[in-house]
C-alpha cells in the first residue's frame, strides 16, 4: 500500500510517500523557521500563507523524488488536529483536493498518532505486532503527554503537561536567554560547557501525589513548566549580570530542570503500566541530554528504550503516512479525514477507523 501522507500542523509544510507503513520512498519538508525567527515564534497568519504558497511544490516534489505516479497512490492522509487550526486547513483543503482530482480516499491523522508511528520508520524496530506494550514519552514544541500505547490504534493517554510544553518551555528560555529561535536547539548549543548544577531551578509537580484532574489524568503523570521559565526571568532580574557571564551555565541549567522533569515522569510511566519498553517521540527526543536520562533510566529498571529515527522526531509527514498505513494493513481502519481540530483528542470517534 502507498499512502501520500500531508502535515501542516504548525509551521512545517511537509508531503512524503510511505510503503506499507514503514519503508519511506520520500520525504519533503519546507521550514518556516527564517519567517518566525524575528518573532521568536509561530506566527499563525504567516505560518498559514507559507502552507498555501509551499502545498502545491511540496507534494510534487514528494511524488517525483518516490519515483512512482500519481495514480500509483492507494490514499492519502492528512493530519486533521490538533495544531493551529489556520494551519491544519490549508492541508486539509489540499488533501481533499488531491483526492478527489485522483479519486482516492482521504484519511485523517491524529497528530500525536503520527509522532507514535515515527518510531516504525526506524528499519532496525520490530513491527508493530512484536513491539509489545509502550509506555511512549511525547514530547515537542506544542505537546508533552505520557501515552499508554498497546497496539496500533489503541492509545490511552496517562497524563499531559498542565501549562507549557517542554518544547514552549525551552523557546521561551533561550528568549530570555537571547539565544534566539527555535529554543531547543539554541539552549543546547549554548548549554555545552555549562554546569548544569549553577541554578537550583525548580522541576514542576517533582512531589505530585496522585490526585485525579477534572479531565481525569493523574496529576502526578503530568507535567508542569511555567515555574520553571518563572524562576528563570526572576533569576535573571535579580543577577542581570549573568545574562552576560553565566549564558552556558544557565542554560545548562534550566535544559537540566527540564530534561529532569521529562525522565521522572518517564519512570512513573513504565510503573504506571507495567510496559518494559519506553519509547520517546517529537521533537524534543532529539535532545542529547534527554537521551541519555533515558538511557540511564531504562538501564536502572531493566526495560529497553526505542527512539524515533534523528530524521523523524520533529514535524513530517512521513509519520502521518506511516500512521495510515499501519492503521490500514493492521485491520484497525482510518477515520475520513474530517474538520480542522485544533484540540482533537488522542482517542474516540474522530480518530477511530470505521
Amino acid at each position: 500500500m502507498i499512502v501520500l501522507g500531508i502535515e501542516s500542523s504548525c509551521d512545517e509544510t511537509a508531503a512524503a510517500v510511505v510503503r506499507d507503513g514503514r519503508e519511506v520512498l520520500s520525504s519533503v519538508v519546507h521550514s518556516q523557521i527564517a519567517c518566525h525567527r524575528p518573532y521568536g515564534g509561530v506566527v499563525p497568519e504567516i505560518a498559514s500563507r507559507e502552507h498555501v504558497e509551499a502545498f502545491p511544490r511540496v507534494t510534487a516534489e514528494a511524488v517525483e523524488r518516490a519515483g512512482i505516479g500519481w495514480g500509483q497512490i492507494d490514499a492519502l492522509a492528512v493530519t486533521h488536529g490538533p495544531g493551529l487550526v489556520s494551519s491544519l486547513l490549508i492541508g486539509l483543503s489540499g488533501a481533499r483536493a488531491l483526492g478527489q482530482a485522483l479519486g482516492k480516499p482521504v484519511w485523517g491523522v491524529h497528530h500525536l498518532e503520527g509522532h507514535i508511528a515515527g518510531l516504525f520508520l526506524d528499519p532496525a524496530a520490530p513491527p508493530p505486532a512484536e513491539a509489545g506494550p509502550l509506555a511512549v514519552l511525547l514530547v515537542s514544541g506544542g505537546h508533552s503527554a505520557l501515552i499508554d500505547m498497546r497496539g496500533i490504534g489503541d492509545y490511552r493517554l496517562l497524563g499531559q503537561t498542565l501549562d507549557d510544553a517542554a518544547g514552549e518551555c525551552l523557546d521561551k528560555g533561550a528568549t530570555l536567554l537571547g539565544l534566539g529561535y527555535p529554543g531547543g536547539p539554541a539552549i543546547e548549543r549554548a548549554a555545552q560547557g555549562g554546569h548544569p548544577a549553577f541554578a537550583a531551578f525548580p522541576r514542576g509537580l517533582e512531589h505530585a501525589r496522585r490526585r485525579i484532574t477534572p479531565d481525569g489524568l493523574d496529576v502526578a503523570l503530568c507535567f508542569s513548566f511555567s515555574g520553571l521559565k518563572t524562576a528563570l526571568l526572576y533569576h535573571l532580574k535579580n543577577h542581570p549580570e549573568d545574562r552576560d557571564t553565566r549564558v552556558a551555565d544557565l542554560a545548562a541549567s534550566y535544559q537540566e530542570a527540564v530534561m529532569d522533569s521529562l525522565a521522572a515522569r518517564a519512570e512513573r510511566a513504565l510503573a504506571a503500566t507495567g510496559a518494559r519498553t519506553l519509547a520517546c517521540v517529537g521533537g524534543v527526543a532529539r535532545n542529547a541530554v534527554l537521551r541519555s536520562k533515558l538511557e540511564s533510566l531504562v538501564r536502572r529498571r531493566g526495560a529497553t528504550l526505542r527512539l524515533a529515527p534523528m530524521a523523524y522526531c520533529t514535524d513530517n509527514a512521513a509519520m502521518v503516512a506511516a500512521a495510515a498505513g499501519l492503521r490500514a494493513l493492521a485491520g484497525t481502519g482510518n477515520p475520513p479525514a474530517r474538520e480542522a481540530d485544533p484540540s482533537l483528542p488522542l482517542t474516540g470517534e474522530a480518530c477511530d477507523g470505521p
